[in-house]
This record gives C-alpha cells, sequence and structure tokens, in this order.
C-alpha cells in the first residue's frame, strides 16, 4: 500500500501547530502552577514536612559571635580622660533553635514558643571563655545613672553599698563569667531584699537571660487563608501592640518574628519583623540583587533611618528620649538601666559618637546587618544581624565610684547572629526552585522552537510534493499530447 506523503506533510503541520500551542500554553500555565506549588510549600502545614521542619526546628545552623571591648585605660576613664578601647573576640556560640508548644488555631494562625540554646566553639574562636577582659560595671555606673535623680543621702547609701559589696566601677572578669554570669553578693542582696530589680534572680550576666530560655509565645498567621500573611505576628506574649515606646506607631507590632517572610517578594518589598531582644519592630529594605550558588536573591539592609533620632526622623520620636542618632534607647523595656543598642563601631551613627571613644572603625563590610532572600519563597538564604550594646554613664555626685567620668555611651560588647543554608537542604531548595522551574521553562520554549520546526519542514516537504505532482501531471500531458500529434 503506497504512502500519501501529501498526507504524511499535512499531519506532521498540524503536530507541529498542536506543539507550538502545547508550548505557548505552558508559557501561561507553567509559572501558574510553579506558584500554586510555592503557595503549598509556603503554608505552615505539618503536611508540608520539608518547609514545615525549616520553620518548626530550624536545622541550618546558626552562630553567634560576641566581640568584648576590651577598655584599656580604666583609671584614667574615672579622671575624666577619653575611654580608650581593643576589640577581642570572636568568641563564637553555636545556636540551637527549636519551637515547642505549638498549638494550631482554627482562625488560621499557630501559637509556640521558640527555645535557645548555645553551645561554645573554641575551633571558630580567636580565645577561649578563661580569657580575661575589663569593661564598665553595669551594676554600678548604670544604676549611679538611674539613681541620679534621687535624694543626696539615698545616693551616699547607694555608695556606701557598693563600698560593701567590693562593687568597683569597672569589670574584669572571664569571657564565660560576662557572658553566662558571675558570682555576685550584690547582686544575692539585691535579689533578696528588692526583688525584681535585676532582670536574672540568678547569677549576672549579658546573656544570662538568653540561654536555655525562649523569646516569648508568638502567634503567627499560618498563611492557610491568605498567603500574603504567612509568618506574620498576630500578637506576642498576648499582646497585638507593645507597652513600652511613646507612640502607637512605634509600639506596633509588625511583620514577621524574623525567622521567614511571605513569598512573591518584589525589589519595593520591605522586610519588616518583630524583635524581643531590641522590643521594638524594624524594617529592611532592599539594596540589590545577588546569586548565592545559583539561586537568586535579594540583599535587605538596615536603613540609616533605622536608629535615628526623633529630630533626624520624626516617626522615630516615639522611641525617645534620644541622644544621637544612631543610638535606640532601649532603658523603658531594659529595667530603666540607660542601656543603648546601636549597629557594631557605631557604624551609620552621628560621626560626633565616635570622638568619645578611641579604638572604633566602622564599617559596612564587617559592621552593617543584612538579610538575603530568596523572593520567590521569602526563604533567607544568608542572615547577618550585627547590633551593640551600649552603656550611657557619666558622673553621679555622692556616688563616688563613678569619679570624675565624661558623660559618654560606653560601647561593651557587639554580636553578630548569623546562619546560611546549605547542604542536603541548600540541594532540595536548589532543585525544587531553581532546576525545575528552569526545566518546565526550557521545555516551552522547546516545544515552541519544536513544533515551528515541524511546521516550517512539514510545510516545505508538503510544497516539493506538490511541486513534484504538478511537474509528473504536466510531462504526462506533454507526452500524451506529443503521442497524438504522431498519430
Amino acid at each position: 500500500m503506497a504512502i500519501d506523503k501529501s498526507k504524511v506533510a499535512i499531519g506532521f503541520i498540524v503536530a507541529g501547530v498542536l506543539t507550538v500551542f502545547f508550548g505557548t500554553l505552558l508559557t501561561f500555565v507553567g509559572p501558574i502552577i510553579i506558584d500554586d506549588q510555592i503557595v503549598k510549600n509556603t503554608v505552615i502545614d505539618p503536611k508540608n514536612e520539608m518547609s514545615y521542619t525549616m520553620w518548626k526546628d530550624v536545622p541550618v545552623p546558626f552562630y553567634m559571635s560576641v566581640y568584648f571591648f576590651n577598655v584599656l585605660n580604666p583609671k584614667e576613664i574615672l579622671k575624666g580622660e577619653k575611654p580608650m578601647v581593643e576589640q577581642k573576640g570572636p568568641y563564637v556560640y553555636r545556636k540551637r533553635i527549636q519551637k515547642d508548644n505549638i498549638t494550631f488555631h482554627s482562625n488560621g494562625t499557630v501559637s509556640y514558643r521558640e527555645y535557645r540554646r548555645y553551645f561554645f566553639e573554641p575551633t571558630m574562636s580567636s580565645g577561649n571563655e578563661s580569657d580575661v577582659v575589663t569593661i564598665p560595671n553595669m551594676l554600678v555606673l548604670g544604676a549611679a545613672v538611674m539613681m541620679e535623680n534621687m535624694p543626696f543621702a539615698v545616693r551616699l547609701m547607694i555608695s556606701a553599698t557598693f563600698k560593701t559589696f567590693k562593687e568597683g566601677p569597672f569589670l574584669t572578669k572571664t569571657v564565660g563569667e560576662l557572658m553566662w554570669g558571675y558570682d555576685s553578693g550584690l547582686v544575692d542582696f539585691l535579689n533578696k531584699y528588692l526583688p525584681g530589680m535585676l532582670p536574672s534572680s540568678g547569677k549576672f550576666g549579658l546573656f544570662a537571660e538568653f540561654n536555655n530560655s525562649n523569646t516569648g509565645l508568638f502567634t503567627i498567621h499560618t498563611g492557610q487563608d491568605d498567603i500574603r500573611k504567612v509568618h506574620k505576628v498576630d500578637s506576642w506574649n498576648g499582646l497585638t501592640e507593645l507597652p513600652y515606646w511613646r507612640t502607637p506607631q512605634c509600639n506596633m507590632i509588625n511583620g514577621t518574628a524574623g525567622q521567614m517572610w511571605p513569598p512573591f517578594m518584589t525589589r519595593e518589598s520591605t522586610l519588616p519583623f518583630y524583635s524581643p531582644d531590641a522590643c521594638r519592630s524594624m524594617e529592611l529594605v532592599y539594596q540589590r540583587d545577588g546569586v548565592m550558588k545559583g539561586i537568586p536573591l535579594y540583599r535587605y539592609v538596615a536603613p540609616k533611618t533605622l536608629f535615628a533620632n526623633g529630630t533626624d526622623y520624626q516617626p522615630n520620636e516615639g522611641f525617645c528620649p534620644c541622644r544621637q542618632s544612631g543610638l535606640l534607647n532601649v532603658s523603658s523595656c531594659r529595667h530603666n538601666s540607660p542601656v543603648f543598642i546601636s549597629h557594631p563601631h557605631f557604624f551609620n551613627a552621628d560621626p560626633v559618637l565616635l570622638d568619645f571613644v578611641q579604638g572604633l572603625r566602622p564599617s559596612e563590610e564587617e559592621h552593617g546587618l543584612f538579610i538575603d532572600i530568596h523572593p520567590l519563597t521569602g526563604v533567607p538564604l544568608n542572615v547577618s544581624i550585627r547590633l551593640q550594646l551600649n552603656l550611657y554613664m557619666k558622673k553621679v555626685s555622692a556616688i563616688t565610684e563613678t569619679g570624675k567620668i565624661s558623660e559618654v555611651v560606653m560601647p561593651m560588647i557587639w554580636f553578630e547572629e548569623s546562619g546560611y543554608i546549605d547542604g542536603p537542604i541548600l540541594t532540595t531548595f536548589h532543585t525544587n526552585l531553581v532546576v525545575l522551574p528552569a526545566v518546565m521553562e526550557y521545555m516551552q520554549y522547546g516545544f515552541i522552537a519544536l513544533g515551528l520546526a515541524t511546521i516550517v519542514i512539514a510545510a516545505l516537504m508538503h510544497h516539493r510534493l506538490k511541486a513534484s505532482t504538478k511537474e509528473r501531471v504536466k510531462g504526462a500531458h506533454y507526452h500524451e499530447t506529443k503521442e497524438k500529434c504522431i498519430k
């Protein structure tokens, strides 16, 4: 049975048209399928094994690197001279995070407490917890500022109490003691006779509250009803607004809990989150595009207005009483102690702060904070949150421990919390969110190209077959006419 080549060519043209149609359809349907998969895998749901595990246990290695500002001239400071400091560290701790008491609610929210523990990593540190450093004594110099407006007799009594317990204006202790607590007769005395005055009922240390602790009861949206709300905080410790600040705007609990964000971000999106440690909501802004191991990302950084004072940036008026720009007064949520948060080395702060302390060298590369986000999913790929703890200190009459100290915001420590996705999680992330969408994209264009090529080739074949048939008919007609003429 002879094959009709013309019909075969037409069949190929039809197949080509269908292939182009299928490829074109994929260009519209493909992104919808990918977006649908992202929504399904972004919702906080125990059925989403990978994303739920990432949210619940945060399997990414997280580290806290701590740097101390070792005071070089404590005696001279008491005489009114400029403080001189040298940075010591980093002292690196692995941070273990785990969510517990997870309860899902019928209104599309979930409550949990997040517990954190720290483990010293000697191999990653440039020193040991047994290293000795000298820093201002918060118990003495902080209390002196807090008592500044008390009656003269009370201040004398406070000074006598310091002397009784041999508490001086500066502490020389090991890193481990300063971090996690040391025995102090004064602390024991205050906890016994003035309970609640200190943040900790045990030993006194800069991070004593942090280890084996939780960050409070968070209630966040699961995204079940609206994916744009996923991870956003509904309440914290039962509060929908904070009690610390002077304006409703500053007391707002905005954004997420600071670990993941809603998907489908654009360059115009910001990165709002609530930080219990800073006692406020913060917002990072887009800086630039980037790539991490083949995965596209957006880098978000702190705007210069983050810690600006109310004079330089009016919306921050509610965080006052303020000092120079670059300092956040957290005394209202830190038992009224004169403590300020800033970027390390007063990066992005009023340059005048650098004039009061010798030994600081701010730079964006070392001291700026950033979060690298995969914009399609809202998952952080690389995080580096860097903050500095400062103590406001000055001479207070009748409290002789303060000597002739000049008024200064004194850096004590700065720390960096960092982590990045790596290993099997990165591989899975790369496969599901980079490779598969790319394959789908190549497929749709591949189908269109294949269909067009099939149409062109089949059309050419059909045209040649038609021409060939015409030639044969013409030839046959010529021979028939010739034969008739001969007869």
